[in-house]
């Protein structure tokens, strides 16, 4: 019997860390666009993404701050992947996943109160072939990297409506600080308090700008 030695099961690699570095580096040069982005033909393949708020909600007011001159740092990272794309049933070279995924959030943007569309950028990177393999460590790592908002403390934007059957759940931290989405409303759970939400995002967004 071979004693057990932790270390000969971790497997490291400075060739993948790298290759994510340099993904989150080229993703942080893309250019910004508005929220949807422009329907190209061209936009086609999964990736990973961000929204940037740059508007006059004063919860928000740390954000619109430092995003003013150019978006630095965002509100919700996301990825795009079509179903079935890890087993290979799908092409990924004719997946829209991307811009559906980006149209979805603006049709959550619109509803929500206090939001407006307009007071929203993004950007996206298209990571096809092998590089699809990056969609999930280059979306961890963007999170990691700026503890984007809607990801971090304010939790359930990127929900959908559960269906019949399933209303019985509490409303998402998003859905009682900006309510309006027409499936929300219909949720009976107990919810968490509006002003404890509020607590959260002040607290967070002071320590955006702490030296």
């Amino acid at each position: 019997m071979v004693d057990f030695d932790a270390n000969m099961h971790i497997f490291r690699s400075p060739t993948f860390r790298g290759a994510v570095e340099e993904a989150v580096d080229f993703f942080a040069n893309t250019p910004v666009h508005t929220v949807p982005p422009p329907d190209d033909p061209r936009v086609i393949g999964p990736g990973v993404y961000a929204l940037y708020y740059l508007g006059d909600y004063e919860l928000y007011g740390n954000l619109t701050q430092l995003n003013r001159s150019t978006c630095v740092h965002p509100i919700y990272a996301g990825k795009a992947v079509p179903l079935g794309w890890r087993t290979a049933r799908v092409s990924l070279s004719e997946s829209k996943e991307l811009f559906h995924r980006l149209n979805q959030h603006a049709a959550s943007i619109q509803q929500g109160a206090d939001l407006y569309l307009d007071d929203f950028r993004c950007r996206f990177m298209i990571l096809n072939d092998i590089e699809s393999d990056l969609v999930g460590p280059v979306e961890a790592a963007l999170i990691r990297t700026y503890r984007p908002l809607w990801n971090s403390v304010v939790d359930g934007f990127g929900n959908h409506d559960p269906g019949k059957g399933h209303y019985n759940q509490a409303k998402s931290q998003w859905d009682v600080l900006h309510p309006g989405r027409y499936w929300a409303e219909r949720l009976t759970g107990a919810s968490p308090g509006r002003e404890d939400v509020i607590r959260e995002v002040s607290r967070a967004l002071d320590e955006l700008l702490l030296p």
